[in-house]
């Protein structure tokens, strides 16, 4: 027992890491800052204030130097950032905004199994040809959304990440990833329905 704790414990450490300055430096430049605009674009998106956006991603930033050992270099920096404004929103910044309250779940997650859901009925923003009307319609559906919808539409089919990277991102299991955009794509659908229909699109 005691080898396998020390196995254990040793594993741990040496998964620890400790970079120096000039490369804790060459990361923040080189991997981080790269995705700032991206950043200020999603923090956008879930604040509507851009002073809360630029703030969000301020903290974020700093948040990312402070924890730069806890990031593997050549890793997906920007899913690793990401995480951290989504925590940075949730914790500091939703509590003062006008946001509605997170969505209750239970009820959708039992009725969408993510096994069973058929993602070919629903409306994917990954289309080009859908992507490229982010006008000021699309763009009110898509805010009018509660935020942990939104949240996961922008992740996906805006921003490209994997089911996978998006769990480790907002920090929930796959299959819920899975139920959750498939019904805020639904729900979007719907807001965009007469839009839709007017642009020529079925």
């Amino acid at each position: 027992m005691q080898e396998v704790i020390q196995h254990k414990m040793g594993s741990e450490i040496t998964k620890k890491r400790q970079y120096g300055d000039l490369e804790r430096k060459s990361i923040f430049d080189n991997e981080f800052l790269p995705h700032l605009d991206a950043m200020y674009n999603f923090a956008y998106r879930l604040t509507f204030d851009q002073d809360d956006a630029k703030d969000l991603v301020q903290d974020t930033f700093m948040k990312a130097y402070r924890f730069i050992n806890s990031f593997e270099k050549g890793t997906n920096a920007k899913a690793w950032l990401y995480r951290i404004l989504k925590n940075s929103f949730i914790n500091d910044f939703r509590k003062k905004s006008k946001e509605p309250g997170k969505v209750d779940y239970q009820e959708v997650e039992n009725f969408y199994n993510s096994d069973n859901v058929d993602e070919s009925k629903t409306v994917d923003l990954r289309i080009d040809t859908v992507k490229d009307m982010m006008g000021d319609e699309v763009t009110n559906a898509l805010n009018a959304l509660a935020v942990d919808f939104r949240t996961v539409i922008i992740l996906c089919d805006l921003e490209g990440f994997t089911y996978e990277e998006m769990a480790k991102i907002l920090d929930i299991p796959i299959g819920t990833v899975r139920s959750r955009l498939h019904r805020a794509r639904n729900l979007l659908k719907e807001k965009l329905k007469s839009y839709a229909n007017s642009m020529g699109y079925k």
